[in-house]
């Protein structure tokens, strides 16, 4: 990825200090070529997994969330859930979860049962709890039965989470 594709992308992150973006989706989909956003991220997803470059993971992330994830993202997302060298495990189990298939689940489980090396002073279990939200959404005896064994963790916020992912599951069952 070059600097000015950077660029392009990083102009549709919400700035602070300006309370604006300076870009916007036409200009990154112009930019690619390419009038398919899903696509492009897809694209960008694969090529930075494929390099093991974390930024690109980032870039392709922030065009993820820009134009929305289909099904042809799972395989991707499920091998960077786990990949040791980036830094976007909550973003990656976050684009998980907005996927709601079954297929997911076991990635799901071990991110929230995992913490990776750059997360160790993290006291709140931020991946964990995305993990467990994520696994809460989704739709299917796969998803809860891997809630039912996060219930039993060593980890007090980890069962917590389960637990309360469990009863909103009950709760919206009824």
């Amino acid at each position: 990825m070059t600097p000015e594709d950077e660029k392009v992308i990083l102009g549709l992150v919400y700035n602070p200090s300006s309370q604006k973006r300076v870009g916007s989706a036409e200009e990154v989909l112009r930019h690619f070529g390419t009038s398919d956003g899903r696509e492009l991220g897809l694209a960008l997803l694969k090529e930075a997994a494929e390099n093991r470059d974390a930024d690109g993971v980032e870039l392709a992330l922030i065009v993820s969330s820009e134009f929305g994830l289909t099904m042809d993202y799972l395989d991707t997302l499920m091998q960077l859930s786990s990949a040791d060298w980036h830094y976007m495990h909550e973003a990656v189990v976050s684009r998980l979860g907005q996927l709601r298939t079954s297929a997911a689940v076991d990635a799901l489980y071990r991110a929230a049962t995992w913490i990776p090396d750059y997360l160790e002073y993290d006291e709140n279990r931020a991946l964990a709890t995305k993990a467990i939200w994520a696994l809460g959404d989704t739709p299917g005896p796969e998803s809860e039965a891997a809630l039912v064994r996060l219930r039993e963790s060593d980890s007090p916020i980890v069962r917590r989470g389960a637990e309360a992912q469990l009863g909103r599951r009950k709760k919206s069952a009824t």
